[in-house]
């Protein structure tokens, strides 16, 4: 499956990135959202993973952009973050995320959770 994986951390982004294509899925990753947006009008992404706490346009902006583009707003939207407080969680919702999967990001489960988010986009 095509996956975005957008993180400013180069080191979650390349754990990211390798857990993934260690179960057979297709993702890219950017260091930034402005990037990212570009990359979701011409990538054809089945999903997309997005951090909340990046420099520039942070992950509620992303979404909101992400959510406005009429060609991307059926993309499901995950949020990959530190935050983990429900004042978090409803800012998430409110800014367009379909999802939730909070950091550190345990290796052994994060694919299933990507996963699971993957089938519910597509049922």
């Amino acid at each position: 499956m095509r996956i975005l994986v957008v993180d400013d951390n180069a080191a979650n982004l390349d754990l990211m990135l390798y857990l993934l294509r260690s179960f057979g899925h297709d993702p890219e990753g950017k260091p930034d959202a402005l990037a990212a947006l570009e990359s979701a009008r011409t990538g054809n992404f089945e999903l997309v993973l997005a951090d909340i706490l990046m420099p520039g346009m942070n992950g509620y902006e992303f979404a909101r952009r992400l959510k406005a583009d009429a060609a991307l707003a059926s993309t499901p939207l995950v949020a990959v973050t530190a935050l983990a407080m429900p004042a978090d969680r409803m800012g998430a919702d409110e800014a367009g995320f379909d999802g939730y999967i909070t950091k550190p990001i345990d290796p052994r489960t994060f694919v299933s959770q990507v996963e699971a988010f993957l089938r519910a986009g597509s049922a």
